[in-house]
């Protein structure tokens, strides 16, 4: 092999002069997916919103007979917020974040169903027979709760302690109700406005990062 034909071979083939090279992308863009940010600045005022609404019924701010007071709330901001936050969130791959607006919103739909539902006669279900199914809601949703709560001892103690404090709502309303108590009804009211406080903090640590500041201390998990 001649010299030329060994010089030649070392030579990257260049490109022909009608062809220019493609221009480089620019270093550092990202590719955006269909949805981004934080579904946690939707979802968590909503939930504070139905639990304030429900919370000011159960300490007597409306009279009894009016407990359908804070369905409007409950089933046009709350219910409908959870399912948008949960759709965003499984959008993104938060799994977990889905499944905890998703279950959230399936309570507070469903508790408006119920309220519509007895007031209303849908479901067929005789006078006495209401505070039974009031009670079978009741337990069933402080079941899902309660294993919210255990399953989810990996996130932040704030977590913990609303969930917490919400299956110690669902208990209380239903010591209330099988009791027929207004002092437990109450009392789970006030218990409902702590874990709204709760949630308002948990947005304020959100907001905080979404508008470039830093989280706010949420404790560290249960369980690592």
């Amino acid at each position: 092999m001649s010299a030329d034909a060994s010089a030649a071979n070392l030579v990257p083939a260049q490109a022909p002069a009608s062809e220019p090279p493609a221009a480089p992308e620019p270093a550092g863009a990202a590719v955006a997916g269909p949805l981004l940010g934080d579904p946690m600045m939707l979802g968590l005022p909503c939930f504070i919103a139905g639990s304030v609404s429900l919370g000011l019924a159960l300490v007597g701010v409306v009279p009894a007979a009016a407990i359908g007071a804070a369905i409007p709330i409950i089933l046009a901001a709350t219910s409908v917020g959870l399912f948008m936050a949960t759709i965003w969130s499984a959008s993104l791959g938060q799994s977990a974040v889905a499944s905890v607006f998703g279950i959230f919103a399936g309570f507070w739909l469903s508790y408006a169903v119920l309220v519509l539902g007895l007031t209303h006669n849908w479901f067929g279900i005789a006078p006495a027979s209401v505070q039974a199914t009031e009670e079978l809601f009741l337990v069933a949703w402080l079941v899902v709760i309660v294993m919210l709560t255990i399953t989810t001892l990996r996130l932040p103690v704030a977590y913990t302690a609303l969930f917490a404090l919400v299956d110690l709502a669902l208990l209380l309303v239903f010591l209330g109700v099988n009791e027929a108590s207004a002092g437990l009804l109450k009392t789970a009211g006030y218990v409902v406005f702590v874990f709204a406080a709760l949630g308002v903090y948990l947005y304020a640590s959100n907001a905080s990062t979404a508008t470039g500041g830093p989280a706010l201390p949420l404790g560290k998990p249960a369980i690592r």
